[in-house]
């Protein structure tokens, strides 16, 4: 089964109802809930989830979502040596250089992202949702 990495950007996509970018993220989640990929997220999208969720999106419960999401999805740990690595790096974004991080050194060869233009550095394939359906 491939492993996929997916940033936080696309979550919230799936779980807001962002349209249209929802439908394919909806798409994307399907084929982990099938068992045909697994999806890696950070530890980090977790918290970020909830606040935009809470703060952007006026969801009632964005606990309980996130409960459920968390059924699909493998989250992976944020260490001492992921978070060094972007204070080290040259990417202008810091929450991607973490997300990029968090994907390299879980040997993760594929990163889904909406927000491909900051992912130029990047030694592994940096796709969109729909790029990576097609």
């Amino acid at each position: 089964m491939e492993r996929v990495f997916v940033d936080t950007d696309v979550c919230i996509d799936l779980l807001s109802g962002r349209k249209p970018f929802n439908i394919f993220a909806e798409r994307l989640f399907s084929l982990a809930e099938k068992g045909q990929i697994e999806i890696c997220i950070s530890a980090l999208s977790i918290s970020n989830i909830h606040y935009v969720l809470q703060a952007q999106y006026h969801a009632k419960e964005p606990t309980l979502l996130i409960a459920q999401f968390r059924t699909i999805v493998t989250v992976l740990a944020v260490n001492d040596k992921i978070i060094d690595r972007p204070i080290a790096s040259l990417f202008t974004d810091f929450e991607d250089a973490i997300q990029y991080n968090t994907a390299i050194e879980n040997n993760l060869k594929i990163l889904i992202t909406r927000n491909i233009k900051d992912y130029k550095q990047a030694i592994i394939q940096v796709v969109t949702p729909e790029a990576y359906l097609a």
